[in-house]
């Protein structure tokens, strides 16, 4: 083969391969941008260069239940509940436009499971005698994923361990305040949620955060969940993928009301 056709050839077949590259790298850097929306120039010389419109902002309008939220509990029936333990129909009580723990039925949870999530859930502790103190007044608890809880308790003067009371991470982290209502007063806890990320070996890539507002009032601040919320022993790093909202069952009365969730 003559040498000049030899090179028509190769410089032909590089070209090819050079658009293909280009074609590649063009896609790379399209996908880059379409991840993070940015279309930022490397030099910025005027405002319109660090300004980028799309994709566009979802819309979601406000009010005492968001129109994205998914509502699990709008007082009138258990549709979205089930038996923690066998998945049979959740067996508490709904009066009112609440639901009450019905002691001895066990912890209930979502028949949805969630990842990362805002939710809204409003609590009230029953009136119990003066007789019952520390951890068996007006005692539930609200479980990310089923494993970690935050405390529900009637820590209204009624002291307790630190890392037990209402707005912990129970037997973690302490509240930062107690913000908890009189008992038989309502309580609101708004918990902004991101699952842990597990590597493909097990370990943990990034472990979970939660963020607690009792009352409008911030408890838990982007705070690290250590693992399951364990009543004895250490915290477990079990991988797992989405998990379900589980209410407790701790024996008392505790009604819930108005639950609400935003996937984030």
């Amino acid at each position: 083969m003559p040498v000049f056709l030899c090179s028509i050839q190769s410089y032909s077949t590089m070209k090819k391969t050079l658009f293909a590259i280009s074609g590649l790298l063009l896609a790379s850097i399209s996908f880059t941008q379409a991840q993070d929306h940015r279309h930022v120039k490397p030099n910025p010389t005027n405002p319109n260069d660090t300004e980028y419109w799309e994709p566009s902002i979802p819309v979601v309008t406000p009010g005492a239940i968001p129109s994205d939220a998914i509502v699990l509990f709008d007082g009138k029936n258990l549709d979205n509940w089930e038996s923690a333990k066998d998945g049979s129909p959740a067996a508490w009580k709904v009066a009112d436009g609440k639901m009450t723990v019905v002691g001895g039925k066990g912890n209930i949870s979502t028949k949805e499971k969630f990842t990362n999530y805002q939710l809204h859930i409003e609590w009230q502790s029953p009136i119990e005698p003066e007789t019952l103190k520390s951890q068996g007044k007006g005692n539930s608890g609200v479980f990310m994923q089923g494993m970690y809880e935050v405390q529900v308790m009637n820590s209204y003067q009624n002291p307790t361990y630190r890392n037990g009371q209402a707005g912990a991470i129970y037997k973690q982290t302490p509240p930062l305040v107690n913000a908890t209502s009189k008992m038989g007063d309502w309580n609101t806890y708004d918990i902004i949620y991101s699952a842990p990320v597990f590597t493909t070996n097990g370990g943990i890539e990034t472990p979970a955060y939660v963020t607690v507002i009792h009352n409008g009032i911030v408890v838990q601040n982007h705070t690290k969940i250590q693992g399951t919320t364990e009543y004895i022993g250490q915290p477990l790093n079990p991988v797992h993928g989405p998990g379900p909202i589980s209410l407790q069952d701790h024996g008392n009365a505790v009604s819930f009301r108005n639950i609400w969730l935003r996937k984030m």
